[in-house]
Formats: structure tokens, C-alpha cells, sequence
């Protein structure tokens, strides 16, 4: 490539990354704190995807109590789910917030046994009126709720994955 379109497709590069950058969480822990509170969370799966594959999937919609504390722009805590569950939560540099949790019994197989799954939740604060990334004090916040099943989970060698869009809208 020429000098000549270099320049112009260089410019074009950083402006694309520039305007991209700006919808992404800011790479700094939690810019507006812990998070607590009482707080509605919903799995929407008419959205679901399964193996990268469009498959409606039963909508999910519990409450949660979540108690974090931060230290050093680190956030750390817990979760209480109505549905009976604990789960730990933290803040990650990106500034989305990560909750992890194993799923007993989560797949069922042809044979009638069980495999177990690992569940995430990954959401940031979003403006409830654009959807837009909001890192102020924000009563939603939206990501995936992930839940992935082992390789070789009912004698398959590809581990069933299913994606939904998630919401999290503060109750108090």
C-alpha cells in the first residue's frame, strides 16, 4: 500500500476505534461504587441462543439482594437469589460486573442422567432511557447470562452453551 492510502485508511482505523471505545465500559473498576440493593433480574429468553444458535428459551425473572464492598476500586460481595442460590460477585477492570455460580443437575441427557453447568452473569450500568453505557449511579444495568456445560456432557464432544440477554433493574 502506498503511502498516499495509508494515511487516509490510518485515519479511518483510529476514528472507527475512537467512535467504538466510546460505547464500551471505561477500563476502571466501578466508577459509581458498590453495588447494593434489592434488584429484579431477568433473562430474556426469547433472545436465547444456543451453541450460536437462535432457540427460545424459558424467560427467567427472580430477585436478588447483592451487598458489595470496594476497596481500592476493587468490588467484591455476595448475591442472594430468591430462586435459593449464593454466588460471589465482583467488579472486573472493564467495569462490568461478573457473577459465577455452578448449576447441578443443569443438563439433562438421553440416558436420563445429569451433567452440571457453570453459570455467568456479565452486566455494566446502561442509561435506562438510550441503553447507552452510563458508569454514573445507574438503576440498570444489562449483559449475558452464560451457562456452559462440560465437553463431553452426555457422551458429546462439544459442551452445550446457551447465551441469553440479561437485565438487572434496581427494586431498591
Amino acid at each position: 500500500m502506498t503511502r498516499r492510502r495509508a494515511l487516509p485508511c490510518a485515519v479511518l482505523l483510529a476514528a472507527a476505534l475512537a467512535g467504538y471505545s466510546a460505547i464500551l465500559p471505561h477500563a476502571s473498576g466501578s466508577p459509581a461504587g458498590a453495588l447494593n440493593g434489592t434488584f429484579r433480574a431477568q433473562s430474556n429468553g426469547d433472545w436465547a441462543q444456543t451453541n450460536d444458535q437462535y432457540r427460545n428459551e424459558a424467560t427467567v425473572i427472580a430477585t436478588w439482594t447483592i451487598t458489595t464492598t470496594c476497596t481500592d476500586g476493587n468490588c467484591t460481595g455476595e448475591v442472594h437469589s430468591d430462586q435459593g442460590w449464593t454466588a460471589p460477585i465482583n467488579n472486573q477492570a472493564a467495569g462490568e460486573w461478573h457473577i459465577k455460580r455452578p448449576v447441578p443437575d443443569w443438563e439433562t441427557c438421553p440416558d436420563g442422567t445429569t451433567v452440571a453447568g457453570n453459570q455467568l452473569y456479565r452486566f455494566y450500568p446502561v442509561d435506562g432511557t438510550t441503553g447507552l453505557v452510563d458508569d454514573t449511579k445507574s438503576a440498570m444495568f444489562a449483559g449475558r447470562d452464560i451457562t456452559q456445560g462440560p465437553s463431553g456432557g452426555c457422551g458429546i464432544n462439544k459442551p452445550l452453551v446457551i447465551s441469553i440477554p440479561f437485565q438487572l433493574t434496581r427494586i431498591n
